[in-house]
């Protein structure tokens, strides 16, 4: 017999209900799983229910989501609000099925960005981001009273750590769950959390896993050492890549492997059912998923990426071919994680992982209740390795011949290649995390913000400008030189904000002046690009008489966002091929064919006007890189030339890269619908918008598709 839910425990009527019962209720229920609490878990619980904030730092697998669940539990029994915020979406949406079960569909929703589903439940999945935004706009009065932050060591994040930080400042009747596999040392973010709240923060820790590790350092090539891992009983494994085209190609070697006999196979293809692979990659991830191989990384649209963790759960996979997206907690039960090399590169150049980031991975292997054991295996650097396997070829040759010593010749490293060895994989594995850095920073979006809510919270004209701004930078947990320097920044933001037409100064009923968002926005306007001033402030430029206006305008969205740079390259590819077939065409000679090739980069519209206008918005911004402009063309090509999700990736070949399209529309529809003031919007603009929401409601709408399934479900068992 199935045991109760949470959601069929809660009281008739929520609130006046005692800590103590809500308590047992969680406990009976937990005994209905039939599993024992671990110490920590025990500890977390009890500081929950006392309702102190909790910093809850144990390993992978020791039963952090159950403490979440405990405090958004207990939230639901008092008539809260709860919030769960996650670093990415895949987890956001992972943990959004979880609480859907057990908490009921109608009691939970999901707020991602680009994704609301039951936005205003009780308890709200989302992306930290998404959080951090609502916080700035309402502060106090936002309504939540409890918030899980989970994978909190993104604090540290360079570029989006900030959104870690500001719930924590400026949410101060909200009561916190801070977790993670990784933390370090937390005393001083609990004791800054404390001044925010004047509440106390209980540190439960605890560094016993729940299923041991075994480390192995391995010098056989990869495509060896899978298979003898999975001869020995250690599949499923996830192999960790660093590249998605990695990922995809590692997938098609092991497809000449023998992983699966024909009763697993037979039973992957019952667990798959009538699932659609009805993109362009949808043939070739079921052809892998044949061999019990699995594919994970972000490049892949969600319902992909949501099956391979449904087969994975199941235990019907052999080998995942993954990125290092697994160090943020997605489900993926695995037995063995196997690092095909210890460096990435960070954007600027190839670096050895962190302490921390090669942790959060290695941590996730060893499925708890199925596996006794863990294990976490590396591969030597694959010259190395090739470079042993012709030293003991020529060994065995000199054998046989007789011959005297030949030179052997050696296979050099890559280029950029940052070495490691067993010793460094040593390191990363006795290692501490490295502590948390605050990585506080102002954004103009952040301003406006801050502006508004001050505006929301203004009282007759004794309200001061810029208070909400002011608490914020006081309260950021940087040193003081660098909150006195933020001032100085806050400054400047507020007047360019003014100069770009998006702030105003308005007259008090008692003489004097305040700064107030300009009344013509767009209630949902936001500014949480880097460059949306800028975009806002050229638009002024564009004739709205110009017939091609609302495709200009579609450009100049386009290139404040960020590069989907494998669509780029693609798109460049195709203009070099066909301008070298013509100029073949016309006997142009090689020399010059070459020259006139290497000169081809990507479609970059409006360039003309763009870089003029864009030298000018940096000399009064010194803060903006000379990079950050990015005119493309790849919305607009789809719009233009009335192209479908499918016709486009097959157009570039890039089946493999399917969700990378996929989230760079959905950026560019969320920045056109709230980040282009109304006052731009044509009907052309309007048209525009339709376009990109039908066409992005038709490719993958899964998310939604399976929460109206829960709910469905539930209406049937309460009818029956």
């Amino acid at each position: 017999m199935t045991p109760a839910s949470l959601g069929d425990r809660l009281p008739a009527v929520a609130g006046g209900v005692s800590s103590d019962v809500i308590l047992q209720q969680f406990l009976d229920w937990v005994d209905g799983l039939g599993f024992e609490l671990f110490p920590a878990q025990e500890q977390a619980l009890l500081e929950v229910m006392a309702g102190r904030h909790v910093v809850l730092d144990t390993p992978t697998g020791s039963g952090k989501s159950l403490v979440a669940m405990a405090m958004l539990w207990k939230g639901l029994c008092e008539g809260r609000t709860g919030f769960y915020t996650a670093p990415v979406k895949a987890l956001a949406s992972e943990q959004f099925f979880r609480m859907c079960n057990e908490f009921g569909a109608d009691r939970v929703g999901m707020l991602t960005g680009d994704a609301s589903i039951n936005p205003k439940a009780p308890i709200v999945c989302c992306t930290a981001e998404v959080l951090a935004n609502m916080a700035l706009r309402q502060g106090a009065d936002l309504p939540v009273d409890y918030v899980v932050m989970d994978e909190f060591h993104f604090y540290s994040d360079l570029e989006r750590g900030v959104s870690w930080q500001v719930p924590l400042i400026t949410l101060p009747d909200t009561t916190f769950l801070l977790m993670s596999a990784t933390l370090g040392n937390m005393a001083p973010i609990s004791e800054a959390l404390e001044r925010a709240t004047g509440r106390p923060v209980a540190l439960v820790s605890g560094r016993d896993r729940p299923v041991p590790l075994e480390h192995e350092y391995r010098e056989t090539p990869l495509h060896i050492t899978i298979e003898e891992l999975a001869n020995a009983g250690r599949a499923p494994i996830y192999v960790v890549n660093f590249t998605q085209q990695d990922c995809a190609r590692l997938a098609q070697r092991l497809t000449s492997l023998r992983l699966c006999s024909r009763e697993e196979k037979k039973a992957v293809f019952r667990e798959i059912g009538d699932f659609r692979f009805d993109t362009a990659y949808g043939k070739e991830m079921r052809r892998f998923l044949a061999f019990g191989i699995g594919v994970h990384h972000a490049g892949l649209l969600p319902k992909y990426r949501l099956l391979v963790e449904k087969l994975a759960q199941s235990g019907l996979l052999k080998v995942i071919a993954g990125t290092d997206t697994l160090g943020v907690g997605v489900n993926v039960p695995i037995r063995t994680v196997l690092f095909s090399q210890l460096c990435k590169f960070d954007g600027e150049k190839d670096t050895i992982l962190s302490v921390r980031d090669f942790q959060q991975i290695a941590g996730r292997a060893g499925r708890k209740g199925f596996d006794d054991l863990g294990w976490v295996v590396c591969q030597a650097p694959a010259h190395e390795i090739e470079n042993r396997r012709r030293l003991l070829k020529a060994s065995v040759s000199r054998r046989g011949r007789g011959r005297g010593r030949k030179p052997i010749r050696k296979r050099s490293a890559p280029r950029g290649f940052v070495p490691w060895n067993e010793r460094t994989f040593e390191r990363l594995t006795t290692s501490r995390p490295e502590t948390l850095e605050s990585r506080f920073r102002l954004r103009h979006g952040m301003v406006f913000d801050l502006i508004q809510a001050d505006e929301s919270s203004r009282s007759g004209g004794s309200h001061t400008n810029f208070a909400s701004l002011r608490r914020l930078i006081a309260a950021c947990h940087e040193p003081a030189a660098t909150r006195d320097r933020l001032i100085g920044q806050s400054a400047e933001l507020v007047r360019a904000l003014h100069r770009g037409g998006i702030l105003r100064m308005a007259a008090r009923p008692g003489g004097g002046y305040r700064v107030e968002a300009d009344r013509e926005l767009q209630i949902e306007f936001s500014m949480h690009q880097n460059l949306s001033l800028y975009l806002v402030s050229t638009l002024e430029l564009l004739d709205q008489e110009d017939p091609g206006y609302a495709l200009d305008l579609l450009s100049l969205v386009e290139a404040i966002l960020e590069d989907p740079g494998i669509v780029l390259r693609r798109q460049a590819a195709r203009l070099r091929h066909e301008l070298a077939a013509r100029l073949k065409a016309k006997r142009v000679p090689f020399e010059e064919r070459m020259e006139r090739l290497r000169e081809i980069t990507h479609p970059r519209p409006l360039t003309d006007l763009i870089e003029p206008t864009f030298d000018e918005f940096r000399r009064s911004h010194p803060w903006v890189r000379g990079d950050s402009i990015r005119p493309k063309r790849v919305g607009r090509e789809v719009y233009e030339d009335s192209l479908g999700f499918d016709e486009f990736i097959r157009r570039y070949d890039l089946q493999r890269s399917e969700g990378v399209v996929l989230r760079y529309l959905s950026r560019l529809f969320k920045v056109l619908s709230r980040g282009v003031p109304d006052r731009f919007k044509t009907d052309g603009v309007f048209d525009q918008l339709g376009y990109f929401h039908d066409l992005l409601t038709r490719v993958d709408s899964s998310l939604l598709s399976e929460w109206e399934r829960l709910w469905s479900l539930e209406d049937q068992a309460d009818g029956s």
